[in-house]
């Protein structure tokens, strides 16, 4: 009995270990570890699902225009970041708030760590205000105290740490919240002149995380870096030319497109670009009044041309974050301009790399949004109706009204702000003081059947008046992510926002 318990036993050991090993080789398959030395992460600011579905269509438009009868439809339209082949749902609150701003969501990306609203990179117990509300700032320098939270380590610091470039591109300031969390630590992030020091390497401020330097730093944000009286919209108030610092340490400076594109990759190590005092033009403004700002596309190459040198790899953050601007102002038509440029930027980046790194083995593509917003998408538009137009009904193809027989838009917004008796509240002063086209919000809706509601300066309407516009707050709502190359097939399913810094940092081998 004794040898056929021991059989038995024998027997089942085995089996044990045979599951074992499977199981260990399913989940090795589920994993990435380290295939990717080279990450790219793509930001759409306040780039939410309605958003993205309206771009395509809007890029749907675009295509037929250009060549009629090559699509069925607009809805057809493919966007690049869609083409990537894993996709996923994020979860975007905040530590404090169901609907998070910019700072804490970007750098739950950042550092895995859930954070307040307004705080960058920091610890948990971090707080942006003191006990009556005020902001930890003085004009746009911090006030905040050293024993107010702990800096929380980032994907960027992380890939500098192994030898890796390291870069972070954006259409705002470069001390905007989003690419401020991937360089600096800041209990509150309208501290602008505090995060440009603390990338400045030398200054008292300097952030020793990025050893000698974030290689590559390009947006807006000259007023931040560069002093008066040289600099008359300076925000600074010490007197110190950053700029003039970081030439010290190596870096080449440029200030317009045109000096962008004469830059060298191949004898460039240090690259800061400056192209506005505080954030870039809308990509529809920047061709139109054919501005001599690089566009987002024309930036992630060169960054790409000066980070892809390292053999060890790089990290690289991209962010269209005048989308999320646009929204804000309920200005649908440049947070859809903004949007294909950031899917353009998509499109080089694949092809920049595709050349270098063929079918990228070595490269991980990820393209999320930080937050949503409070548009929506509205009504029952047939097939091919304009995506800034009125809404002309699927069975009949009229306009749809609502009960008092007034037309309606498909982009509409659960709140923003309309034009009133404040000054410079009824122009755009990105357009040369254009008014803007704004449908009052009242008891009564205006009438839109003579409004050209595809107008560059035409508001959507709002359901809730928050005051000016600009005043549009963000959506609590989940976003999409989508991942390709090297390690992207851990990107599925719905997660928080935290895990996602845990997922790129898996595949990146940090």
């Amino acid at each position: 009995m004794n040898t056929t318990m021991n059989r038995i036993t024998r027997k089942t050991r085995l089996a044990a270990a045979l599951v074992c090993a499977a199981a260990g080789t399913l989940a090795g398959s589920a994993h990435a570890a380290g295939e990717a030395k080279n990450v790219i992460f793509f930001l759409g600011d306040g780039m939410g699902p309605v958003t993205v579905t309206a771009a395509r269509i809007y890029k749907g438009e675009k295509q037929l225009a250009a060549k009629p009868g090559s699509l069925v439809s607009p809805e057809r339209a493919n966007l690049v970041m869609q083409s990537l082949p894993y996709a996923a749902r994020v979860k975007t609150y905040s530590l404090d708030g169901q609907t998070t701003d910019s700072a804490p969501s970007m750098a739950a990306y950042m550092t895995g760590v859930k954070m307040r609203n307004e705080v960058i990179s920091m610890s948990s117990d971090t707080v942006a205000v003191d006990s009556t509300g005020k902001q930890y700032i003085n004009g746009e320098d911090t006030t905040c105290a050293p024993t107010n939270g702990k800096a929380a380590e980032t994907l960027l610091e992380l890939a500098k740490a192994k030898g890796r470039a390291v870069g972070a591109v954006s259409t705002t300031r470069v001390g905007h919240a989003t690419p401020a969390t991937t360089y600096a630590h800041i209990c509150n992030r309208n501290g602008y002149n505090t995060i440009a020091e603390q990338s400045v390497p030398g200054h008292a401020n300097y952030n020793p995380k990025l050893l000698d330097g974030v290689d590559v730093l390009m947006g807006g944000g000259q007023r931040n870096y560069l002093p008066k009286p040289g600099n008359p919209s300076s925000k600074r108030t010490d007197g110190v030319d950053l700029v003039a610092a970081m030439q010290a340490k190596g870096y080449a400076y440029v200030d317009t497109g045109t000096k962008l594109k004469a830059i060298d990759p191949a004898a460039t190590g240090k690259l800061l670009g400056l192209f506005s005092q505080s954030e870039m033009a809308y990509e529809l403004d920047r061709v139109k009044q054919n501005l001599d700002q690089p566009s987002l596309s024309d930036m992630t190459e060169k960054a790409l041309g000066v980070l892809s040198k390292n053999d060890k790899g790089f990290f690289l953050m991209v962010e269209g974050g005048r989308i999320d601007h646009a929204l804000h102002g309920t200005n649908a038509k440049r947070a859809l301009e903004d949007t294909l440029a950031f899917d353009a930027a998509i499109q080089t980046a694949l092809d920049y790399m595709n050349k270098k790194d063929p079918g990228l083995k070595n490269t991980l593509v990820v393209v999320t949004a930080d937050h949503d917003h409070a548009i929506a998408f509205n009504g029952y538009p047939k097939i091919g109706n304009p995506i800034l137009g009125l809404v002309n009904g699927y069975a009949d193809g009229k306009p749809t009204k609502d009960k008092d027989g007034k037309p309606y838009t498909t982009l509409v917004f659960g709140n923003g702000g309309r034009p009133n008796a404040t000054p410079g509240s009824d122009v755009n002063p990105e357009d040369g003081n254009k008014k803007w086209i704004a449908p009052a919000r009242g008891l009564v809706r205006d009438d839109l059947t003579t409004v050209d509601t595809t107008d560059d300066n035409f508001l959507q309407e709002v359901g809730i008046n928050l005051g000016t516009p600009g005043s549009e707050t963000h959506g609590g709502g989940d976003v999409m992510l989508f991942a390709g190359g090297a390690g992207s097939k851990i990107f599925k399913g719905t997660m928080e926002n935290t895990k996602v810094f845990n997922k790129v940092k898996e595949a990146a081998g940090l």
